[in-house]
């Protein structure tokens, strides 16, 4: 860690009080060069007149201007020694540096450069000036070039830019000007701050400065190492676990451990920066070098989702080429490929906290908050909602801001509510929302249906203790999760129940948009799937697929390439949905077009047939809201028993009599209804004659 101007300024001086002793003799030869004049002239350097043509013409080809050179055997400071063994640097490379860093410590050095340069303009010091100051010969000038070559270790490694006048896009390499990195700059002036490039993904942080870490889930505390593991060789671990799920804390109390500071980095920021990901990650890298610490990168999936680019191969790189504790995060599995050597990644799981560990969290917060909720409250709370402890800690937040704007105490309608809020954020982009509006008396169905949709209820609130305290979870390899399929036709009511049950459990309902995910490209289909499960899982929300069977439907011979992968997708979705931990409900009017493997991993099989004629006449009644204007002679008996519709259409028809009403500033009644039915049929392409409308034929005359 740099500590104080005594390792980074002060320890540059003796450099700079070598450099002064260059310049002084080169000052000196200067009025050889040219012209004893050449201080007082106007126009130095803007002029060429004859005088100054000669004296160029008399000078050997490619010597140096000031030709006495340095000296290399000399103390050039702490710092410049880390470089010159950290990337390989000879003392010309060190000078070469400090002729370019100087003018940040001085702006004298700039006036100085001008004179030599013989431009008032230049007051940068070209390849050229640094060869003339460092060189005591013209083969010593010609060998030079190289150690400002692409390949040479100062260019390779970013240590010096070489800067091309923007107005001269074909400068020769000795015009160029030569400026020290951001971040080698800081290091030799003793500035404890971050390199710019870093400054919108990139945060230190030191020893006692970081809160307590959230409590952990058992497997991830036995898989961190503790201080002293690994020998000699400062661990590498990859976190794998959702974004939230403490990593970063933990990261910070284990290189706490070590006592070392911490550069925590973030590639999903860094993604969004001007700089390209593969300079982000090398100049993070080398600040975590020259600064001492250790590092931790988050949203490493950026880099490890795109095997082929350069942004991967520098991740791997620099893990490999680094020697302190280094600590990679993401939500997928680590799957990268061998680096330039073994690596030796340890994987640390980091799972959505248990139902214990996310207790514990709850009560942590809610003290830490000043508040008190029961331990039913968090018992429900902690059950019923899968959020890490930064979303815990975040809802409540939330629900005590809001339970003060109404000058109040937050309840457990607040907490809950704020929790449903947390649960939802990485779903959004993928699945739509659906706003939740039923009760369970809105749902008209068969008793047998209405008890499975309960026992599915049941199911899901149960579910923790059935999994965790009576050790389920141990027999349940894979299907945690809970899937339902609700089969009937249009309009029979699935996503009214869908809506009911997600409501009665306090979780969001999500409707798949099946336009959007599946897609003609090889492969995407899967991915855009593989998001959405993976995102649900930690959301804590009811997933809906309508017309499942456009997804989940059954397998084919293989006849052509189309046939082969649509094959694949279909066997990835069963894997995928075996290993889904979250509530799933499918929804179909093609029972029969479904792959026989996908209704074997179904835990719940809901008919939802067509309403009888008592069910409809409910319908009928129901959907007449109390407050609308309604005349007391509607035939509801008639209704049911002479159209033979489903509730979604018996709701249309509700809805469009409304509006006739309203229209014809009168109540709502049966020409209304009549109307709106025969409109209803005219839709769905079934013409009704006067004999199917009967008595009430004469509505439909205007």
């Amino acid at each position: 860690m740099i500590d104080g101007p005594a390792a980074g300024a002060f320890g540059l001086l003796p450099a700079l009080h070598r450099l002064d002793a260059l310049l002084s003799r080169a000052l000196d030869a200067a009025a050889d060069v040219y012209g004893p004049d050449a201080a007082a002239d106007p126009y130095r350097g803007l002029v060429i007149g004859p005088d100054e043509v000669g004296r160029l013409l008399r000078r050997d080809p490619g010597a140096p201007l000031f030709p006495d050179g340095a000296n290399d055997d000399v103390d050039r400071g702490e710092e410049l020694d880390r470089l010159s063994h950290a990337f390989d640097l000879t003392p010309f490379d060190l000078d070469l540096l400090v002729v370019a860093a100087a003018p940040e410590l001085d702006l004298r050095y700039e006036r100085l450069y001008a004179y030599l340069q013989d431009d008032v303009a230049r007051r940068r010091p070209s390849v050229d000036l640094a060869l003339n100051l460092l060189c005591a010969s013209a083969v010593a000038r010609i060998e030079a070039r190289r150690r400002v070559a692409p390949d040479a270790p100062l260019i390779r490694h970013g240590l010096l830019h070489l800067v091309v006048d923007a107005d001269q896009p074909h400068q020769p390499l000795l015009a160029r000007a030569l400026k020290v990195d951001e971040q080698i700059l800081h290091l030799l002036l003793g500035e404890p701050t971050l390199d710019s490039r870093l400054a919108s993904c990139a945060v230190l942080t030191y020893p006692g400065e970081t809160v307590a870490a959230p409590p952990l889930d058992p497997a991830t505390r036995q898989a961190l190492p503790g201080p002293g593991h690994g020998g000699s060789h400062a661990p590498r671990l990859y976190f794998h676990g959702p974004a939230d799920a403490g990593q970063r804390a933990a990261a910070e109390a284990l290189a706490g451990e070590y006592g070392l500071p911490l550069l925590a980095v973030d590639l999903e920021r860094a993604a969004r920066s001007e700089t390209p990901l593969d300079e982000v990650i090398r100049i993070a890298f080398r600040e975590a070098w020259l600064r001492r610490t250790a590092i931790f990168v988050s949203g490493a999936d950026v880099v490890l989702d795109e095997p082929a680019s350069g942004a991967h191969d520098r991740l791997l790189s620099e893990v490999a080429a680094g020697r302190g504790l280094t600590v990679l995060a993401g939500r997928r599995r680590w799957t990268a490929g061998p680096g330039p050597e073994p690596l030796g990644i340890v994987v640390v799981p980091f799972p959505v906290p248990s139902a214990a560990v996310r207790r514990d969290c709850w009560r942590r917060a809610l003290a830490a908050a000043g508040l008190t909720v029961d331990d039913h409250g968090i018992e429900r709370l902690a059950a019923q909602y899968r959020l890490t402890a930064s979303r815990i800690g975040e809802a409540v937040a939330t629900a005590r801001n809001r339970a003060a704007w109404q000058e109040g105490e937050p309840q457990a309608p607040d907490l809950f509510a704020a929790a449903r809020a947390q649960s939802c954020q990485d779903l959004g982009p993928l699945a739509r929302r659906v706003d939740l509006a039923y009760p369970w008396e809105a749902l008209i169905l068969p008793d047998d249906a209405l008890r499975q949709l309960r026992e599915m209820r049941d199911r899901v609130s149960q579910r923790q203790r059935v999994l965790g305290e009576w050790g389920f979870e141990r027999v349940l390899a894979l299907g945690r999760g809970i899937c339902a399929l609700f089969v009937g036709p249009s309009g029979t009511g699935k996503t009214m129940a869908a809506d009911v049950v997600a409501g009665d459990l306090g979780l969001d309902l999500y409707r798949i948009d099946l336009a959007a995910v599946v897609s003609k490209y090889i492969g995407e289909t899967e991915k855009n799937l593989d998001r959405i499960f993976e995102a649900a899982e930690n959301a804590n929300a009811v997933l809906f697929f309508d017309e499942a069977e456009a997804i989940f439907g059954k397998r084919s011979e293989v006849r052509d390439a189309h046939d082969r992968y649509a094959n694949i997708e279909t066997a990835f979705l069963l894997q995928r949905m075996e290993q889904y931990d979250g509530i799933a409900i499918l929804a179909t009017n093609l029972r029969e077009n479904l792959d026989a493997a996908f209704l074997r991993r179904l835990h719940f099989v809901v008919e939802f047939p067509m309403p009888t004629e008592a069910d409809r006449e409910r319908m009928w009644r129901r959907f007449l809201p109390a407050e609308a204007p309604v005349d007391e002679g509607i035939d509801y008996a008639f209704l049911a028993r002479r159209f033979r519709l489903s509730g979604g259409n018996i709701k249309n028809i509700v809805l469009s009599s409304a509006y006739l009403a309203c229209a014809n500033g009168g109540r709502i009644g049966m020409p209304h209804l009549i109307r709106a039915t025969w409109r209803e049929h005219q839709k769905i392409g079934h013409v009704l004659s006067a004999s199917d409308i009967g008595e009430y034929a004469e509505c439909l005359v205007d």
